[in-house]
């Protein structure tokens, strides 16, 4: 491929991958035309059941969440494989600059809050980046956002926990145990409630702050519609029962509850999972417990 100008492949890749980013959103859009039963009036609700799985236990649903959460994924998969297409050392075009600038922020946030240690996490900080606000601004796509779904965010800060868990494990059971009585061992009980209350108090406060959005949104947007019969109802014919108020308001608003706050909550999360691992992890007790046993080797 010449350096200044791609050819005819290069370009057709290009055109594949834009496709294979839009195809999962349009399959999305079939699947809710062909399920879901359309809405009259007020209705909200959760994500609609597409079918069940029998399993021995528990009936597994496949709900529009799940369904709409592939469709982030792969969508995402093929937005960073079209950012990366054709990088090379010293040769820098826009993609090449919008990839570094991504890295170098993630890293630069991981480093901040976590610690020189822990830049291997910064990828997975990205993918919750990417995930929590491409699955958020679904709803700008007319599709049913993921984070709007208590089983999903549940599912990410159950991912998080366990992380927290395994580096504060690292340093030792026995370490991981006494930490429970910091500062003083009465305090026990607290600390054991405060464990188990991290990936809950995750989970609800991302899932309430998209849901409220959502419901503020189409409250608003019915109540446009019936102030606009009230005030212009009395024009002659389907002037009269167009929602003339709803035109332009709710998009404004949309600005706010699913960009804004999509975005702001993606944020807020990924924060969260810096500080509450980097936190968990006690990096001079780690090394001194592996300089220890460095000697008794």
């Amino acid at each position: 491929m010449n350096e200044n100008k791609p050819d005819m492949r290069f370009r057709i890749c290009d055109i594949l991958l834009i496709v294979m980013i839009i195809l999962p959103i349009v399959a999305g859009w079939a699947l809710k035309i062909l399920f879901v039963p359309a809405a009259e009036g007020i209705q909200i609700s959760g994500a609609y059941i597409y079918f069940t799985i029998p399993m021995p236990w528990m009936d597994l649903p496949i709900t529009e969440a799940q369904i709409n959460s592939w469709i982030v994924i792969i969508s995402l998969f093929f937005i960073c494989l079209y950012i990366t297409h054709g990088i090379r050392a010293k040769v820098y075009t826009k993609r090449a600059v919008i990839a570094e600038w991504i890295v170098e922020k993630v890293e630069g946030l991981v480093k901040g809050n976590m610690g020189d240690y822990f830049i291997g996490m910064a990828p997975f900080i990205a993918s919750i980046l990417g995930l929590s606000a491409l699955s958020s601004l679904m709803s700008l796509l007319g599709l049913f956002p993921p984070t709007s779904d208590l089983n999903i965010v549940a599912g990410w800060a159950i991912l998080v926990f366990f992380l927290i868990t395994y580096y504060k494990m690292k340093c030792g059971p026995l370490h991981y145990l006494k930490s429970f009585g910091e500062p003083v061992p009465f305090l026990a009980p607290l600390n054991i409630i405060s464990e188990v209350a991290t990936p809950v108090s995750m989970a609800f406060r991302h899932y309430g702050n998209i849901l409220s959005g959502t419901v503020i949104s189409v409250l608003i947007a019915a109540g446009l519609s019936g102030l606009s019969n009230l005030v212009l109802g009395w024009l002659p014919g389907a002037f009269g029962d167009f929602p003339f108020l709803r035109i332009g308001i709710p998009a404004v608003l949309s600005v706010y509850f699913d960009v804004f706050s999509g975005c702001l909550q993606a944020f807020i999360f990924a924060m969260l999972t810096m500080l509450y691992i980097g936190g968990a992890f006690s990096l001079e007790d780690y090394l001194a417990k592996k300089k220890l046993k460095a000697k008794k080797s």
